[in-house]
């Protein structure tokens, strides 16, 4: 589709509700392993909430600014940084994209807009987000040290 919102859409309708979950993950996401997968599938087979994230710690010191000046530092103990790929009851992610106007950073924050249950698993630190030129070095490289 022409917004990743879109292409989510167009796999639901792929879909039914009946005992169904789905994964969305971006392909700006390369190196996800299998394990992370499991990890996603086996908490949300659980079947007590609507979805899964995998999510690392947040690393670095984080700061709000204005313009170019620090307002504060924010506290970074409960923060985590949230990967793909992100499962979801189909539909609970279908009543998501149903109640959210607009478009939204990741599927999991329309689930959690409607007063879905998102609970996180671990990440890995691995599966890199794609984004610049850089990144696709270090995918490079992340993937060739997996791989021999």
């Amino acid at each position: 589709g022409e917004r990743r919102r879109d292409s989510v859409a167009a796999g639901l309708a792929a879909v039914t509700d009946d005992d169904c979950l789905v994964l969305v993950h971006d392909a700006a996401r390369p190196l996800a392993s299998p394990e992370l997968v499991a990890r996603v599938l086996e908490r949300l087979r659980a079947g007590d909430v609507d979805g899964v994230v995998p999510a690392v710690p947040v690393r670095d010191t984080l700061k709000h600014v204005r313009g170019e000046a620090v307002v504060a530092t924010v506290d970074r103990s409960d923060l985590v940084a949230v990967q793909t790929p992100q499962g979801f009851t189909a539909a609970a992610l279908r009543a998501a994209h149903a109640s959210a106007p607009g478009d939204a950073t990741d599927d999991a924050s329309m689930v959690e807009a409607m007063g879905g249950a998102v609970v996180t698993v671990a990440g890995a630190a691995d599966n890199i987000k794609v984004t610049y030129p850089e990144d696709l070095a270090l995918a490079l490289a992340l993937r060739s040290r997996k791989h021999g």
